[in-house]
C-alpha cells in the first residue's frame, strides 16, 4: 500500500495489511451477495456464517469450549466498568480491585456505584511504575470477584500472568493485550477486551464470559445491561457492529493461518518490545523509561527525554521517518510507542535506530 505510515497509536490502532486488504476487496460485494459487508441484514444468512467464524475464531484462540460464552457488545471498556459489577455482585456483595493504572482505577470509580469494593492493591503512591506481586495484594474474605487490567496502556504496565485469587471468579480488562498472547481461561471468570487495540475497528467489545456467572445477573436489569439478554439473543440483542465483527472475523484468521497462533504471536510480540527496551537501556542516561523492569509491556513502550523540547523534537523528526503517534498520554507525557499485533517488526526496526540515531545526535 502506498504512503502507508508505521502507527504506533495506543487505538484506534493499525490493522493487519493483508486484512485492510481483504476488505478493500470485499468492501462493495461480500462474496457473491452483491453488497457490502455494511449493508446487509444481521439476520441474514451470510452475516449469521462471520458471526459464528469470529466468535469460534475467539474460541479456538482462547481455547475455550462451551462452559465459556462469547458476547459482542457495544459501548467499549466504559460500559464494562458499570455492566460487570452489575452483574456480578449485589449491591451488599463486596468486589476486590487491583487499581495498576489509570483504567483500573476508573473501573474502581464505576464500581463503587454498584457495589461494595475492596482495594486489593493500589499502585497510586508509586506514580503507576510497577505492578503488584501476589504476596502484595490484600484480599477481603469472600469477594464476589476479582478485578485488573492485565495491560495499562497509559504507563506501559503488562501483568505477567494474572494475579492469584484462588477460586474467586477472576474479571480482567484485556482491551490492550486480547490475543496477544495464551490465557488461562480456567484462571478466569470473565474477560473482556474494546477491539481497536488488537483485534478490529472501534465500536466492538468481546466479552467472554464463564456460563455458570450469567447465572448472577438479575432480572431487574434493564435488558441490554444484562449479559443473560446478550447470551439468550446468541450476541444479537440489538443490531451488532457488524463490519467490526467482520473485521474481527478476518484478525482472528489472521492469527491463526499467518502468525502461527497466540504462542507464536507471544514470542514475535516480546522480541519487537526488547527491541525498543534495548534501545533505551543503552541511552540510559538519555532516555528514561516509565515502568520498573519487571512490569514492563510488550504492548506499549512508555519513556521520557530529558526535557520537553527534546521531547517534542523528537515526535517531529520521527514523523518525518514515518514512525507517527508517539506522543506520550497528556498524563503522563513523554514517549509512547503502541506496538500491538498488527505492528510490523520493521516498524519497530526503523523506530529502535531512530532512536539510536536521536540519542547520539542530542544526548
Amino acid at each position: 500500500m502506498a504512503n502507508r505510515v508505521f502507527n504506533f497509536s495506543a487505538g484506534p490502532a493499525g490493522l493487519p495489511e493483508s486484512v485492510l486488504l481483504q476488505a478493500q476487496a470485499e468492501l462493495l460485494s461480500y462474496g457473491d451477495c452483491g453488497a457490502s459487508i455494511m449493508e446487509i441484514s444481521h439476520r441474514s444468512e451470510t452475516f449469521k456464517e462471520i458471526l459464528d467464524s469470529a466468535r469460534n475464531g475467539i474460541r479456538t484462540l482462547l481455547a475455550v469450549g462451551d462452559d465459556f460464552d462469547v458476547l459482542l457488545i457495544q459501548g467499549g471498556s466504559r460500559l464494562q466498568f458499570s455492566m460487570i459489577p452489575m452483574n456480578l455482585a449485589s449491591r451488599e456483595q463486596t468486589a476486590d480491585y487491583v487499581v495498576s493504572g489509570a483504567w483500573s482505577a476508573k473501573a474502581l470509580e464505576e464500581a463503587h456505584r454498584e457495589c461494595d469494593v475492596h482495594i486489593s492493591w493500589n499502585g497510586t503512591s508509586d506514580g503507576f511504575d510497577r505492578l503488584p506481586v501476589n504476596e502484595d495484594l490484600l484480599r477481603s474474605e469472600k469477594p464476589a470477584f476479582a478485578y485488573y487490567c492485565s495491560n495499562e496502556t497509559i504507563h506501559g504496565l503488562q501483568f505477567p500472568e494474572a494475579p492469584d485469587y484462588g477460586s474467586v471468579p477472576l474479571v480482567c480488562d484485556a482491551s490492550s493485550d486480547f490475543l496477544s498472547r495464551p490465557v488461562d481461561m480456567q484462571r478466569h471468570g470473565l474477560i473482556y477486551a474494546c477491539a481497536q487495540k488488537n483485534v478490529g475497528p472501534a465500536g466492538l467489545t468481546v466479552v467472554v464470559i464463564r456460563r455458570d456467572l450469567l447465572e448472577r445477573s438479575s432480572d431487574d436489569l434493564p435488558g441490554y445491561l444484562n449479559f443473560k439478554s446478550h447470551s439468550t439473543a446468541n450476541t444479537m440483542y440489538n443490531t451488532p457492529p457488524t463490519f467490526a465483527i467482520y473485521i474481527m472475523d478476518l484478525v482472528c484468521k489472521w492469527i491463526i493461518d499467518e502468525c502461527g497462533g497466540l504462542d507464536s504471536l507471544a514470542n514475535t510480540n516480546r522480541e519487537k518490545a526488547e527491541l525498543l527496551y534495548s534501545a533505551i537501556d543503552r541511552h540510559a542516561g538519555f532516555y528514561s523509561g516509565h515502568a520498573q523492569t519487571a512490569s514492563r509491556s510488550n504492548m506499549n513502550v512508555v519513556f521520557k527525554l530529558p526535557s520537553d523540547e527534546l521531547t517534542q523534537s523528537f515526535i517531529e523528526q520521527a514523523a518525518d521517518h514515518s514512525l507517527t503517534s508517539l506522543a506520550g498520554h497528556r498524563s503522563v507525557g513523554g514517549i509512547r510507542a503502541s506496538i500491538y499485533n498488527a505492528m510490523p517488526q520493521a516498524g519497530v526496526e526503523s523506530l529502535a535506530g531512530f532512536m539510536d540515531d536521536f540519542a547520539n545526535v542530542n544526548g
